[in-house]
């Protein structure tokens, strides 16, 4: 199976996913690596600001870095160079670690119904304009919206149920069994 070696910018500790505000694509990153190792490829992370080391004492990751002011994060697979400047996705972490890659089924139009009941529960009615043109755009059917739109709306009636217990026991609870 495939070794890969993540050499990371200085963050304040070994993943990135801490402090007030968390950058989503470390925390996606994160988990990625986590899916990998459980495929069965060995995964080492390195961080600057705390194993400074181990960037100095890897010929390709110091060359990498002499050469572009962007070049980290880095990633080496069994040795050499497979990505610099970027976190890829885990379809692209996938391929390059020789590891099949489930087919994700969160597409783009699936996202955009996603952010038509997140606008709802926020009351952002801006946001549902927004997404629900972009979902008419994609090709989502007014079937799909207004049941995502049905969704969204049994959800936030029952925000008051402060446990699942209490969202259960109501027989038309949106957490009804």
């Amino acid at each position: 199976m495939s070794k890969l070696q993540v050499f990371d910018p200085a963050m304040c500790c070994p993943t990135g996913v801490c402090g007030p505000q968390v950058d989503p694509a470390l925390v996606r990153f994160a988990a990625d690596l986590e899916w990998l190792e459980s495929n069965g490829v060995v995964v080492d992370r390195f961080n600057l600001s705390q194993e400074p080391t181990a960037f100095v004492s890897n010929a390709e990751v110091a060359s990498a870095m002499r050469s572009r002011d962007d070049a980290l994060p880095l990633l080496l697979v069994d040795g050499k160079v497979v990505s610099q400047g970027i976190y890829p996705g885990r379809e692209v972490l996938a391929e390059l670690a020789a590891v099949a890659a489930p087919k994700s089924t969160y597409s783009e139009a699936v996202q955009e119904l996603v952010a038509i009941g997140a606008a709802i529960a926020a009351n952002r009615e801006p946001c549902f304009k927004c997404h629900f043109d972009k979902a008419r755009k994609l090709g989502v059917s007014k079937e799909d919206m207004s049941r995502a739109i049905t969704t969204a709306q049994t959800v936030k009636r029952f925000t008051s149920c402060t446990t699942p217990r209490a969202a259960r026991s109501s027989a038309s609870g949106c957490c009804a069994s």
